[in-house]
This record gives structure tokens, sequence and C-alpha cells, in this order.
């Protein structure tokens, strides 16, 4: 039998989980505060930014938005965000993708501090993530398995199929099936 699941609804339910811990949070002194750095005009990763400012806001979070031009050279955008890694009123950095082509992506996304690398791209991250002691999770496999743990889809022993193999969706998936005992096959492009 097929259950329909309403991610709307658990969204709005893990939303209101957060405000909560914001509010403990910021009752001992602690105020939430996300960087997240826009470089350049593409549509779609503005779209993005006002959806994290907007959740942010939602949820009791300080959003820090900064945007840069498109032609902002690589060296500008890794000092700031030096800054921000040293900067303690920052608790997470997110720096969207794309960034525009003259920026070496993974450079820069090394440069974030592991322990505020609320997107878990960093080398130091995604290990966590093999060893299953992290502290932040790319946020759509993260919000698979949120749904899947709503809705009590016991995990250990069923046969996971992921379809797709990206850094961001693919792999991380896989990861955190296998920590929840499942038995997990990526099928990708190469895939016969």
């Amino acid at each position: 039998m097929a259950n329909i699941i309403d991610g709307k609804l658990v969204s709005k339910k893990i939303r209101e989980t957060i405000s909560e811990e914001v509010t403990a949070l910021k009752e001992q002194g602690i105020f939430p505060r996300l960087a997240v750095i826009l470089v350049g005009n593409d549509p779609a990763s503005a779209v993005y930014v006002r959806n994290k400012e907007k959740a942010c806001i939602e949820t009791g979070i300080e959003p820090m938005q900064i945007t840069m031009p498109e032609q902002t050279s690589e060296s500008e955008l890794l000092n700031l965000i030096g800054k921000l890694n040293a900067d303690s009123s920052v608790h997470g950095i997110l720096v969207q993708l794309p960034l525009p082509r003259h920026i070496n992506e993974n450079k820069v996304i090394e440069s974030i501090d592991p322990a505020k690398d609320v997107d878990a791209f960093t080398h130091e991250s995604v290990g966590r993530i093999v060893e299953g002691k992290y502290a932040f999770l790319p946020c759509t496999p993260a919000g698979i398995m949120k749904l899947l743990e709503f809705y009590g889809v016991e995990i250990a022993g069923k046969e996971c199929v992921v379809i797709g193999r990206s850094n961001i969706v693919g792999k991380p998936m896989a990861l955190l099936l296998l920590n929840a005992s499942g038995t997990v096959t990526v099928c990708h492009s190469k895939t016969k």
C-alpha cells in the first residue's frame, strides 16, 4: 500500500522544532546567525537565497545575506570567507553554488571552516558523513532522511536505490542510507 509523503507538513513541523531550539539558544545568550554568500546574478540562485533567508527569519535565525557582483575575484571571496570564519557572531556559512566560472569552487568550499560548513561540502564534513559523526548534512539528503523518519520508514535491512552520484545529493544520500543499515545500490548515467 502506498503512502503519501507530505513534505510541506514535515517541513512545518521541523521548522517549529528549530524555532523552539533557537528560542532556547537565545535564552542562553546565543543568537544563531547564518551568512549566505551569493556571487553573481544567477536567477535560480537568487531564488534559493531568498528561500533560505525566509526560512531563517521564520525560525528565528538571523540571516546575513552577502551579495557580490559577478566580477568578484576569487581572492575577494576567499578574504570574505576568512573574515566570516573568524567572526564568532557567525555560526554558519553557506556559499550559493554555482559560482562564476573564474572562481575555483573547490578552493572556495575548502576555505570554509568545517565547524561553520552548513552545506557539509568540505572534505572534512564529507569524511564525517562517511563515519556517521557529522554536525551538518547536505540539505536534500538530510531532508529525505527526515521525511523517512517522520513517516516511520525503517531503512535497516531494506534495499535502497539512489539514482545519481553527485557530491551534493547522490553520494551523501547513499552514505546516510548505509549509516542507517540500508543495503544501497547507486545507479547513474553509466549504469547498464
